[in-house]
């Protein structure tokens, strides 16, 4: 079982990973360093399965939540849906996008892309087979679908990062989904400023009374991110 040394190995590891600043592509070579920490803490514990069908699309993927890899599994699932969605936008730019926004579009691809490698490199043979996205419903050429498509995903990533915290066990991994989410409300907070000013702070996100952002559980979460999901997602043990 992982100890005290142990996390505070990955915590090393994963800092010039989360920390160190953003180069675009060399960004990605650091998507792996910090893996190895947690791969270790991994082999030490219960494993989970590797859940597939053989034919890749019957059976679907199950997140188990017994244990702390369910809850990495799961942010392993939002972070490829996400990371698939900027690609795209990054690879076919909307109609007369500035150079700021492709910019900027380019750079939280690479952020996405390195959150969904290093949780699929952390997670080894524990980690859930590569999700089939659907994204029928947006039109990548006009900015309202995007930037809209945007948002959802940004305020939906902020939400399940703050509802899942309270089911992970080891302090090494909070500590880990704190720095990431952190990240994603940075996203969250850009892409409202580029549909409408000064509405970073927008109520539908942030409680008025309390500061704080809004929290979904993961039922809630993939329930809405399963509508840009072909592959079946099953829970267990939440």
């Amino acid at each position: 079982m992982k100890n005290l040394h142990d996390e505070k190995e990955v915590l090393q590891e994963e800092r010039s990973i989360l920390t160190a600043p953003l180069q675009r592509r060399s960004f990605l070579q650091f998507a792996g360093a910090g893996a190895a920490g947690i791969a270790l803490i991994a082999a030490g514990c219960k494993k989970d399965k590797h859940i597939d069908d053989g034919a890749g699309n019957m059976g679907g993927v199950t997140l188990d939540f017994k244990d702390d890899l369910g809850v990495l599994n799961y942010a392993y699932a939002l972070e490829q849906l996400e990371a698939a969605f900027y690609i795209q936008v990054a690879a076919t730019p909307y109609a007369n996008i500035s150079a700021p926004e492709l910019a900027y579009f380019k750079d939280i691809q690479f952020h996405e892309i390195a959150h969904r490698e290093f949780f699929k490199n952390a997670l080894g043979q524990a980690a859930i087979a590569g999700l089939e996205v659907d994204f029928s419903k947006i039109n990548f050429a006009d900015r309202t679908s995007v930037l809209g498509t945007a948002k959802a995903f940004e305020d939906l990533g902020v939400s399940a990062y703050n509802g899942a915290g309270k089911l992970l066990k080891s302090t090494a991994y909070l500590t880990l989904a704190g720095k990431i989410v952190s990240v994603e409300a940075r996203h969250a907070a850009y892409i409202r400023e580029l549909i409408s000013p000064n509405s970073f702070s927008n109520v539908e996100v942030v409680d008025a009374v309390n500061g704080l952002d809004k929290s979904r559980d993961p039922k809630a979460v993939l329930a809405i991110a399963g509508g840009f999901v072909k592959t079946k997602i099953n829970v267990i043990n939440l």
